[in-house]
């Protein structure tokens, strides 16, 4: 294939490229799989990656499950993936943290789901929020205040469903008040495949909203940022040139590659289209793109 990612992969340029990894990272949503449907020959794909003597690592920016959870949902697809091989956002959050000696005497707000606060919690940390507070509402009246923890020490914002006028208050009530109060973003993205069917808002538009309240950037833990790959490094010791990220965004996903060196792999049974990826202004091109991981693997046999 042509340098740039201008040309379809070859079956001469995917025999290479796998003979040159030992290591395939994988986004989840677009690329495993669209909402709760597994993407056709997936399973079979890995199946034959693995057959290989290829290693695998699930790196996914949606963090309303925890890794725990998105174990028990490869099962549930019919594909058993251990859970030391997933990484997500909310666990990348939760790893931020701990890393950087975060007071287990501090809490943490969530604008988020599920997965952010098991995971916060796995690690020692006590959070407020979450899915309960969409359930709140306030009162814009003039004798109304709105009361916030002052022990909040850090707030993490992630895909959340149930983002409402009270999360995005509280939130900027403690990044604003709080003295020393930490901002993280599992993520910005702007959209997903939330579903089978159609893309949704992504985590971006609620950390953009934070954002905006509070007039503050946040720290970034998922892709394209190089925190999750840094810790991947230190936990396996791999050597990155002999990595492989295989994306369905050429902004999070194929960025997060560039970003550390690996080789990298667009599929386009995701959220980008190959008008996209041509288009003259795009300025992210991966090594390589194919349309799906089926017909990666099938590439191979050619």
């Amino acid at each position: 294939m042509a340098n740039g990612g201008k040309e379809g992969l070859t079956p001469q340029a995917a025999r290479s490229l796998v003979d040159s990894i030992d290591v395939f990272i994988f986004d989840c949503d677009g690329v495993i799989w669209k909402g709760d449907k597994l993407i056709e020959g997936v399973s079979e794909a890995l199946h034959t990656l693995r057959s290989l003597g290829k290693r695998f690592v699930f790196v996914t920016n949606n963090s309303r499950k925890s890794r725990k959870q998105y174990a028990k949902k490869f099962s549930k697809l019919g594909m058993e993936i251990d859970e030391g091989e997933i990484f997500t956002s909310s666990f990348a959050a939760a790893m931020y943290l701990k890393l950087n000696n975060f007071p287990t005497d501090k809490k943490v707000y969530v604008v988020g789901e599920e997965g952010i606060k098991e995971e916060l919690k796995l690690v020692g940390y006590e959070s407020i929020g979450g899915p309960e507070d969409g359930r709140k509402s306030i009162q814009l009246e003039s004798s109304f205040f709105f009361d916030h923890d002052r022990s909040v020490g850090a707030v993490v914002v992630g895909l959340d469903q149930h983002f409402n006028y009270y999360k995005l208050q509280y939130a900027t009530l403690c990044i604003r008040e709080n003295p020393g109060c930490l901002f993280i973003a599992t993520n910005c993205d702007s959209s997903g495949n939330l579903t089978s069917l159609q893309e949704w808002p992504g985590a971006g538009c609620m950390v953009s909203s934070v954002s905006c309240s509070t007039q503050k950037e946040p720290v970034v833990v998922g892709k394209p940022s190089t925190f999750l790959m840094n810790f991947l490094l230190e936990r396996f010791k791999i050597d990155v040139s002999r990595m492989c990220m295989v994306g369905d965004r050429l902004d999070t996903d194929i960025l997060f590659g560039q970003n550390t060196g690996c080789k990298t792999l667009l599929v386009l049974s995701g959220v980008t289209t190959l008008p996209a990826l041509l288009d003259p202004s795009n300025s992210i091109h991966p090594d390589f793109y194919a349309n799906d991981l089926s017909h990666f693997v099938q590439l191979l046999s050619l």
